[in-house]
This record gives C-alpha cells, structure tokens and sequence, in this order.
C-alpha cells in the first residue's frame, strides 16, 4: 500500500501511480471511497484523478465502482521481457497442454511474489486459484518455488521471514522451506501437494536461455494428483522449457526483478 500522498509535495505522477497501485488480485473492483483510502488520498483528488483515468482507458468505472482498464494491460504486455516470453513460449505451451491435458503455467518473479504471464486450462476438474495478469505467494506454489530457488539470497531472506499459512499443508517452517528450496536446485523441478488450494498438485522447472544466464521464469503443470506420472511430468516440463531456451534471446538473461 502506497504512503499518505496527500501532501502538497506529492506529484501527480506520484498520485496517479498511487490510485493504479490501489489495486491488486484481491481488490479487482473498488469504490471511489476505497480507492481513496487504500492509496492514500483526499476523495476530491482521488475523484478527479479517477475521472482523467478513465477518459485515457487506464480504469473502467463500472456503475458506482471502478476497476482497472484494458489499456494498462495491453502496454504492461509490451515490456520487453514478458512479451517476448509469451511470444516465445506460446508453442511450447499449448504442446505441452496436448501432451498433458493439465493446467499449464507460465510465470515469473516480481518481488515476493509469482506474477502469472499465461495460462492454459487443463481438462481435469482442479481448483486453481492463479489468474492472467495476477501474483501469488512465492512459497506456497511450484512455480513460486523454483523462482524462489534461484532469486537472490536477500530475496530468499525476506520471503522466509514471513512465510503465510494458505492451507494446512502450506510450509511455513523456514528450514524446511529452505531444505526444500536446495532440493529444487539440485533436482531442477519443484512440486506443491495441496499447498495453495485443496486437491490441486503442482510440478514446475525453471526456463533459462540455452546460451547460459539466470532463470528468467518458471513453467509448470497443475494436476490432482502427483503420486503417478510425476516423472512424465517434469520431463515433459523440462523438454518445453528448454525448447522456449533455445528460442530466447540472451539479452534476456539480463533481466532481474
């Protein structure tokens, strides 16, 4: 949540980014009384600012609430990184759908948290909570998981320090999520068991470009069940990965989060 902007030192710019930031996956609709209490701002400012956002497509008012527009989406996707992943690995996706029939995921660190860059729908009946556009805690999913494996140790530090309980089989013991974290590393796949909802299991490796570099995202399947078929699985994951490896560009490899 942004601080108070209602200073007179605050920009618009500021002010702007203030009202946008008012949103996140759990706060998709908001009233104009909400948007000015979560970013920090008198209602008149919130109101005309909410006013010029609309008429420029960046929020949509929906009757008495707003939410964000379509606009802003369609510029977040031109960001270097995420439209070329999506570009690249939109083949290697829908192959491993058909191979597979599962919920596959395409997905990478922003912060704390996953941010979800595509997704395809698998035929089986699982609960899955991700959504386009949407993040989710790094800890408690496998694409989280491989990305936490390979982020910076400050990272690391900071997401086990405040490991949130989603459903009773989430970990939330430091050392054991660290233990867990040095296994993905050294095995090169990560899985959940009912970690973020009930009766969903996840599998998911890292993508990183064939001519070396750091993980830049993560690729996984979600599924019922893992106790058969695991293998089958990560290697299917594994050989689309590496197909969306060979078609990166390097420059890539330098993106950080």
């Amino acid at each position: 949540m942004p601080g108070n902007l209602s200073t007179p030192g605050a920009s618009v710019t500021s002010r702007a980014f203030a009202l946008l930031g008012a949103f996140d996956v759990d706060h998709r609709e908001l009233s104009l009384t909400e948007l000015g209490d979560r970013a920090g701002l008198p209602l008149p400012t919130a109101h005309r600012l909410a006013r010029e956002l609309v008429g420029l497509g960046a929020l949509e008012r929906r009757e008495d609430r707003y939410a964000v527009g379509r606009r802003l989406w369609d510029l977040g996707l031109l960001a270097p990184v995420q439209f070329e992943l999506r570009q690249v690995a939109a083949p290697f996706l829908q192959d491993l759908y058909g191979a597979t029939g599962a919920t596959v995921h395409l997905g990478e660190r922003d912060g704390e948290q996953v941010l979800y860059l595509d997704r395809l729908s698998g035929n089986a009946s699982v609960p899955v909570v991700s959504r386009i556009g949407g993040r989710l805690p790094l800890h408690a999913t496998g694409i989280g998981k491989v990305l936490l494996a390979w982020a910076p140790e400050d990272v690391q530090r900071q997401v086990l320090a405040s490991l949130t309980r989603v459903t009773p089989y989430t970990i939330t013991q430091p050392g054991r999520l660290r233990e867990q974290l040095r296994r993905v590393r050294r095995e090169g796949y990560a899985q959940t068991v009912e970690e973020m909802s009930r009766g969903a299991c996840s599998v998911a490796v890292p993508i990183r470009p064939s001519s070396g570099g750091d993980v830049v995202a993560a690729l996984g399947l979600v599924v019922p069940d893992l106790s058969r078929g695991r293998a089958r699985l990560v290697s299917a994951l594994q050989v689309a990965a590496a197909g969306i490896g060979r078609s990166m560009r390097v420059s890539l490899s330098g993106s950080e989060r």
